[in-house]
């Protein structure tokens, strides 16, 4: 690969932009060696059964490449088509919760052995693992396993295992061939209302005609708007463990807001 660009770093990743032998345009990530690399293709490929993400090229103990993904301005019209793409996405199913390879989000590591159901899945695998290593008062520390222990109660309807992307922020979605892209998965089966609610922790353009076709192709279970507090507990959790107390106050509003369900 004959490097064109170099786009930085990110958690301890050298980022590139390529061109390889053949001509095609690539994005190669590298660092030390780690199974995250791994992982994410891993996450790509089987999104990618059913959603728009950069193809796999190269994937190696301490290097990813992917296709370069050409970017364009998002409008209306692309949102909507992403909003019906990812319920679809979703709708593809998993075999359960959790995923067969090791997890990640960021450089953190998760736990993705499976569960026999969505709350205790979403309590032991990712939300009091990041409570140990969050280093919260007692106080917060407490009201956290208190909200946890609401889970089966405030779930809402038990759904089957979703086909997620696991870290829907706005820098996870490129815009492209007037659709979303997927990039930087946490992918595993979980549910559904984790990546709707990823997308509203931190905005994307045009996300009321996002969620708008997302409903009009699989109308998420009623009352989901409540529970979006409660699925933006892991990753403000996560928010905290690597970028420190600025996101307590964030992470403890939706605390209070999951045990006032």
């Amino acid at each position: 690969m004959r490097v064109t660009e170099d786009l930085g770093s990110s958690h301890g990743w050298r980022l590139r932009r390529g061109v390889l032998d053949d001509g095609r345009e690539v994005f190669a990530k590298s660092g030390g060696a780690s199974e995250v690399f791994a992982s994410e293709a891993a996450g790509l490929r089987w999104l990618g059964e059913a959603a728009a993400v950069p193809e796999v090229i190269e994937v190696g103990p301490d290097r990813l490449v992917l296709s370069w993904v050409r970017q364009e301005r998002p409008d209306a019209a692309a949102a909507e088509r992403f909003g019906r793409s990812l319920a679809r996405l979703h709708r593809a199913g998993a075999p359960g919760f959790g995923a067969p390879w090791a997890g990640f989000i960021a450089e953190l590591p998760m736990d993705n052995a499976p569960c026999a159901d969505w709350p205790s899945f979403y309590g032991e695998r990712r939300v009091l693992p990041f409570l140990r290593l969050a280093r919260l008062p007692a106080s917060d520390a407490a009201l956290v396993e208190r909200a946890v222990e609401r889970f089966a109660e405030v779930a809402g309807p038990p759904e089957p295992p979703a086909r997620i992307h696991g870290d829907l922020w706005s820098g996870n979605v490129l815009w492209s061939g007037g659709d979303g892209v997927l990039i930087d998965p946490a992918a595993h089966g979980g549910h559904r209302e984790t990546d709707l609610a990823m997308l509203e922790l931190f905005g994307l353009p045009y996300l009321d005609r996002v969620l708008g076709a997302y409903r009009e192709e699989w109308p998420p279970a009623e009352g989901w708007r409540q529970r979006v507090p409660l699925h933006q507990l892991h990753p403000l959790l996560v928010h905290v463990v690597l970028y420190g107390g600025s996101y307590r106050e964030s992470l403890m509003g939706a605390v209070r807001r999951v045990l006032a369900l």
